[in-house]
């Protein structure tokens, strides 16, 4: 890309777009068209094909989707596999359609199979069955890849998917309800300070293992990916290691000021006993996280407590 190429990103809003947006303007880009999902319903198929013969842009950034944790996921599957693949359908037919140079899908490690080996390589897609708890999302995610992949090579349109892991940071939804587990971490242990609380309760046993990537970190791999990538092969985009969600609560609390004890709520799930990305390919070209775990904690408390007033309740 080049500084004055006109870039759309698509999910201005949610957590990763804006991240995508800032960091775009970060390296020198000032072409950059994000309209709201006020003045663009993404769902509606006659306003983003209106839009884009409007606009024209020339590279496009697709992040945009309907995200949440496991509760959301296993309460609202309709919503989570309809509105998503509507979204993304949309914009790749109109990227594809109004001359767009290239797009950048960004699906989700829950597209690997629930057991894959780990850490899990590119070649684990489609070999096992996905985890039950956010299968709507990873069908709708999976069925973006392949709809990338088949406009590659029906008309040679250059559209590149990469797989992120967990992704934590600023913007991140702290909702009490459908936040995914990071987040909802802050929130708990921060009211649980708060409230001088003995103790706060995560779900599950806290044994299993996560990776968690800054959305920063993803923004920059975005970027880079978009300059430095072209295949109809989807890439891995991840930290290279994963701690446990006991570990992760532990590391809240330091950060926090919690002295309280975690106990655990056994009649709620888990989920996938482990999710670490294979990232040699990514680093093989060259690009690789820069924000270590507890650095980003410390960012991400700091920006919860500075617009705790502002957040979804």
């Amino acid at each position: 890309m080049n500084k004055d190429n006109s870039i759309f990103v698509a999910g201005v809003s949610g957590m990763v777009g804006s991240a995508i947006i800032r960091k775009l303007r970060g390296h020198g880009y000032e072409n950059i068209l994000c309209p709201t999902r006020k003045s663009l319903d993404l769902r509606s198929q006659s306003k983003v094909r209106d839009w884009f013969e409007e606009n024209r842009p020339e590279y496009v950034f697709l992040a945009a989707a309907k995200v949440g944790g496991i509760l959301a996921n296993s309460t609202m599957p309709a919503e989570f596999i309809h509105e998503n693949i509507i979204v993304q359908d949309n914009v790749i037919h109109s990227s594809w359609k109004f001359g767009v140079k290239k797009l950048c899908f960004l699906g989700s490690s829950c597209i690997y199979p629930r057991l894959a080996t780990q850490p899990i390589t590119e070649q684990s897609f489609l070999t096992g069955s996905l985890e039950p708890t956010n299968e709507a999302y990873a069908i709708a995610k999976i069925a973006g890849i392949k709809t990338c992949q088949a406009y590659r090579r029906q008309y040679g349109f250059d559209a590149i998917s990469l797989m992120p892991t967990n992704l934590y940071g600023p913007g991140d939804n702290f909702h009490e309800q459908d936040s995914h587990v990071f987040p909802a971490l802050i929130r708990r242990i921060h009211e649980a300070k708060k409230k001088d609380a003995p103790s706060v309760v995560i779900w599950g046993t806290g044994s299993v293992k996560r990776e968690f990537l800054h959305v920063d970190d993803l923004a920059d791999a975005s970027i880079f990916m978009m300059n430095n990538y072209s295949s109809d092969e989807i890439i891995n985009i991840g930290a290279g290691e994963d701690i446990s969600i006991l570990e992760l609560a532990r590391l809240i609390s330091d950060v926090v000021g919690y002295r309280g004890a975690i106990e655990h709520d056994l009649s709620k799930p888990d989920g996938a006993p482990r999710k670490l990305l294979d990232v040699s390919r990514s680093q093989a070209l060259g690009w690789s996280r820069s924000i270590p775990l507890r650095k980003g904690v410390e960012q991400t408390v700091q920006w919860f407590l500075d617009n705790a007033d502002d957040l979804r309740k």
